[in-house]
């Protein structure tokens, strides 16, 4: 509950303008698992149509072990490889077996050996195989002791001594063909290996759907930005994965067999385990290289910073051990280090990334400022044009209203004189001026000495008299 608290808290970071309840949050993380779920029974029903190539390629590991280990105990002047010494292994277990049936039937069963570097190497393997039988000290004096007829199957035996490969394996040997116990646990390792070889194969889409729950409300040009980041994103994860399935997993199982080899136990390794033990192992290694696009993602979400980074980089080594060695599936310094230190690379790398971002993103609001700054300059210049033609405009009219201010008043003299000529006339003009302007004209039919400036309760009584 804590975790999806802190990622719709992120959710509603990304996009403040559309803040969901907790149910509409919920609702969305419904949706977002379903599509992954369906995606991943997809890619795991077409992985499981080709279970065999899946079986091989997860094996192969642990046979380049098997075959390298093998081959490295061969000498060299013989010029061997595993399948030669394999079959040279097969005939010398079935001579003694037709000796003891019929001499004559071993002699034409030699005699069907066409390859003579290959029977010099099949009665080299018999003698080989006869003198391990014997005691330590009297293994040399036998093979010295045969006959010169026998001198190139002696100098063979006499270099296998030294090298001391097994004479026991087969092709058929116990990491070749590793067992089960159970009579279900080979169709559940299959459908278990076929899951995790659908989650390689949908991973682009898991991703796109994590991220489209976290950042939602995405624009169109940030939406066609997802696109590359999301290349990218799958990039780290298939080099994480290739990183450990041709190098660090043949190397951790390696150095396991050798450890096993020199306490005297057998490495007869289960396939269950190995399986679960290597799709584990590489998975980790793809999810780890995707350190990169989850402190991208924090930076330019501004959770994080490159000073933020530079400052804690010893701290965030640390916590990168810490996690390595939380997550490896064995607890060897080896496979510690083999996963922390690219780790620590990639981490390095997202510093000097969130520097190269940061400056990126200073250039550009500062080339903003520029451009705001420029349209400020530019708009008192034209706000002054604005003006001189407004005034313009203006004088303009306030000369007309002036022309016309003079013409009214000439004929408003003219219509006064007028208008005194006729006594009727200037009673109705009063009687205008009276109706239209209360206060500041009196009738004079009513009041001829009242003044219409002064109200009448302000009249002292001495001035009254005096008029």
């Amino acid at each position: 509950m804590f975790f999806l608290k802190k990622m719709f808290q992120l959710r509603d970071q990304v996009n403040p303008d559309a803040e969901k309840p907790f149910l509409d949050h919920l609702e969305d993380l419904r949706i977002m698992i379903t599509r992954i779920t369906l995606t991943l029974l997809v890619t795991t029903i077409a992985c499981f149509l080709y279970k065999d190539t899946l079986m091989n390629v997860i094996r192969k590991p642990i046979d380049e072990v098997w075959v390298t280990k093998q081959e490295s105990l061969l000498p060299e002047e013989l010029d061997l490889n595993l399948e030669k010494w394999e079959k040279a292994l097969a005939y010398a277990s079935v001579s003694p077996e037709l000796g003891a049936y019929d001499n004559k039937v071993q002699e034409d069963w030699w005699l069907t050996i066409d390859d003579p570097k290959q029977r010099t190497l099949t009665e080299a393997t018999v003698l080989y195989r006869a003198a391990k039988e014997l005691p330590e000290k009297e293994r040399k004096g036998f093979l010295e002791s045969l006959p010169e007829n026998k001198a190139d199957a002696r100098a063979s035996a006499l270099l296998l001594l030294e090298t001391n490969p097994s004479a026991s394996l087969n092709e058929k040997g116990n990491l070749r063909l590793m067992s089960s116990f159970k009579p279900t646990e080979t169709f559940m390792l299959t459908m278990k290996l076929a899951f995790f070889a659908g989650i390689v194969i949908a991973f682009p889409f898991i991703l796109y759907f994590i991220l489209q729950f976290v950042l939602p409300g995405l624009k169109a040009e940030e939406r066609r930005a997802l696109w590359p980041a999301l290349a990218i994103g799958f990039g780290l994860f298939l080099s994480g994965v290739l990183f450990a399935y041709f190098y660090v997993l043949p190397n951790v199982l390696t150095f396991f067999y050798d450890w096993g080899k020199e306490i005297g136990v057998s490495n007869d390794w289960r396939i269950g385990y190995y399986i679960s033990f290597a799709t584990t192992f590489v998975l980790i290694f793809g999810l780890a290289f995707e350190l990169p696009v989850v402190v991208m993602t924090m930076v330019k979400l501004g959770i994080l910073s490159h000073s933020t980074m530079r400052e804690t980089r010893s701290y965030a080594i640390l916590a990168i051990f810490v996690i390595a060695a939380l997550i490896t599936p064995t607890p060897d310094i080896m496979t510690l280090s083999l996963l922390a230190v690219p780790m620590c690379v990639l981490y390095e790398i997202c510093i000097w990334l969130s520097y190269f971002h940061e400056k990126k993103v200073r250039r550009e609001e500062e080339e903003e400022e520029k451009e705001r700054m420029e349209r400020l300059l530019s708009k008192p210049s034209e706000a002054s044009l604005t003006e001189e033609d407004e005034g313009g405009d203006h004088e303009d009219h306030d000369h007309s209203d002036h022309e016309d201010y003079h013409h009214d008043d000439y004929h408003h003299h003219e219509d006064h004189e007028h208008d005194h000529d006729s006594e009727d006339d200037y009673d109705h003009h009063d009687d205008e001026d009276y109706l239209n302007y209360p206060g500041e004209h009196q009738n004079p039919n009513e009041d001829p000495d009242h003044d219409p400036h002064l109200p009448d309760e302000d009249i002292p009584d001495e001035e009254k008299d005096r008029d």
